[in-house]
């Protein structure tokens, strides 16, 4: 039987685009659309398989048979969720010389405004998910300005896999001749939006997946598809590459940053976006996740305790052979309520029941489970149980890291692409956020004026050409574990304690939630003590 909605019809007979540069776009949009048709139905299996529909391919024959599920698929994917929940990334901008500490540090709090501004707590979520079931993950870079107010902000966002195409011939997408993002719209949004153009826009129709996705069934024909077109050009005069990007519909090109923005819309002349493969493939930028994996061994469980259940169901019924020369009644026999039947033969009446199952089946059902989870990392040590007795936080927390080696592995990928797309958050704040911020920042009481001059030298900075090349970009985990950090902050205690540092440096090493604000109230009752006119000791 076909996989479903594994088959994709494209319409070939649409209105022939008056403009040949958009009928060019929309040839190559046809090509990588029709090389993405193979993934696009992988994506939709691994969904599937992901929310526990392992039996959606099952043939018609069989349907009348018992489709039991354990998602064991599913427990171990939300489980190493669960373990990269505690590696959301934060930007830390460092300084390899010292004159430019403070303006680091000033750019550090730029971007993590930016970060909140545009929630990227939610965006990892969703960026985690679709790297675990799909494979890999897209997040885009922009910038938005309207944000913040209408100031301003960089944003740094998750993408539907399922919604953006890359170059099939490139594994590296900088090198790749577009990058497409689509999405469907009615025209009643066209008019909103480009109500110029909306009444000349043909009903195309193009590029449907028969059946959407088995759950949703949308009507395709009462929308236009919407395709956000990236382009990368070099210039060899100026030895450098320009990004520029074309909005289209409906056969036309509503939007062309290429006479808006001559030299490209962002100054880097990158995509604007990164993606993050959890197991790579060969000659693509994509990558194959946990349902690739495990599937097979998913589809034998679940077979197995159709098997089992089966057999249960079978015995739970059995069946009583009459032949004609018993002289029994076959439906006085079915009358349980009856004392005495009559009949002239009990050589004629014989039950017959359901062999058992081997023993060794039921064991054999766990054992591939639970090679499910010590495959993927979500064993038993990772969700911090244990059966040996093991009730200290620092042991506990040595054995969920030695345990979480996949999620560590995949938090390292997903840190990577952080990284890159930080530094083009940096590229795009430096070229449009000109003027004034409001920039959330630490202002010591005793030096007022500290802030408001750390913020002025980060806008400089972003006026510069060129950024010092003493600024680096390195990653760290917003928040540890609960076991992580009560063995971090055991270790710092006993060194205070033996007076191998101050209780002013244990202060800064501990963590715990309020620990800015404690180091805030130290200082002002600290200044509160000196002569008027005196500054903070060092």
């Amino acid at each position: 039987m076909k996989e479903r909605n594994s088959q994709t019809t494209v319409k070939r007979t649409i209105k022939t685009t008056p403009d040949p540069e958009a009928a060019s776009y929309y040839e190559l949009f046809r090509e990588f659309y029709e090389a993405y048709a193979g993934e696009r139905a992988r994506i939709r299996r691994c969904e599937a398989i992901y929310r526990g529909d392992h039996w959606y391919d099952v043939p018609v024959g069989d349907r009348n048979e018992p489709r039991p599920v354990t998602p064991v698929i599913h427990s171990a994917i939300e489980n190493v969720r669960a373990d990269l929940d505690e590696y959301v990334p934060e930007a830390v901008i460092t300084a390899d010389s010292a004159s430019y500490a403070e303006l680091a540090d000033t750019l550090t709090r730029i971007i993590k405004e930016d970060h909140m501004n545009c929630a990227y707590d939610e965006e990892y979520r969703k960026v985690t998910h679709d790297l675990l079931v799909c494979g890999y993950a897209v997040q885009e870079i922009g910038y938005d300005p309207e944000a913040a107010g209408g100031m301003g902000s960089a944003f740094i966002r998750h993408v539907d896999v399922g919604s953006v195409l890359f170059d099939p011939l490139v594994s590296d997408i900088q090198e790749g001749r577009a990058v497409m993002k689509f999405a469907r719209r009615t025209r009643d949004w066209f008019r909103e939006h480009y109500p110029k153009e909306a009444e000349d826009l043909s009903d195309d129709g193009l590029f449907m997946d028969v059946g959407g996705d088995g759950v949703l069934t949308p009507r395709y024909d009462k929308s236009i598809m919407l395709i956000e077109c990236w382009i990368r050009k070099y210039d060899a005069k100026k030895r450098r590459y320009s990004v520029h990007v074309l909005k289209l519909a409906g056969g036309m090109i509503l939007e062309d940053s290429r006479k808006a923005y001559p030299a490209g819309v962002y100054a880097h002349g990158e995509y604007p976006f990164v993606i993050t493969a959890l197991f790579p493939r060969k000659g693509s930028a994509l990558g194959y996740g946990f349902v690739d994996m495990f599937e097979t061994s998913q589809r034998y469980s679940d077979k197995l305790d159709q098997v089992v259940m089966k057999n249960a169901l079978m015995a739970s019924h059995n069946k009583l052979l009459v032949t004609g020369s018993s002289g029994f009644d076959v439906e006085d026999l079915r009358d349980w309520s009856k004392d005495v039947h009559r009949g002239d033969n009990l050589n004629g009446v014989t039950w017959f029941q359901t062999a058992p199952l081997p023993a060794y089946l039921i064991q054999y059902i766990a054992d591939m489970r639970d090679t499910i989870k010590e495959e993927s990392g979500a064993n038993d040590w990772s969700r911090g149980m244990t059966n040996y007795g093991v009730t200290s936080g620092t042991a506990i927390s040595a054995l969920q890291e030695k345990s979480s080696k996949r999620a560590r592995m995949a938090a390292k990928s997903l840190h990577s692409a952080f990284r890159r797309a930080v530094e083009q958050e940096l590229e795009l704040e430096r070229e449009f956020a000109l003027g004034l911020r409001c920039i959330k920042t630490y202002i010591d009481r005793s030096d007022p004026e500290g802030a408001k001059k750390a913020d002025k030298a980060a806008r400089e900075v972003m006026r510069m050409e060129d950024m010092p090349i003493s600024i680096r970009v390195t990653v760290k985990v917003q928040k540890s574990s609960g076991f992580s950090a009560i063995a971090h902050n055991d270790t710092v205690f006993r060194l205070v304690e033996t007076g191998m540092i101050t209780p002013e440096v244990g202060l800064e090493l501990i963590v715990f939630e309020g620990r800015e604000q404690a180091k805030a109230l130290m200082k002002e009752k600290a200044a509160e003590g000196l002569p008027k006119g005196t500054g903070l000791p060092v």
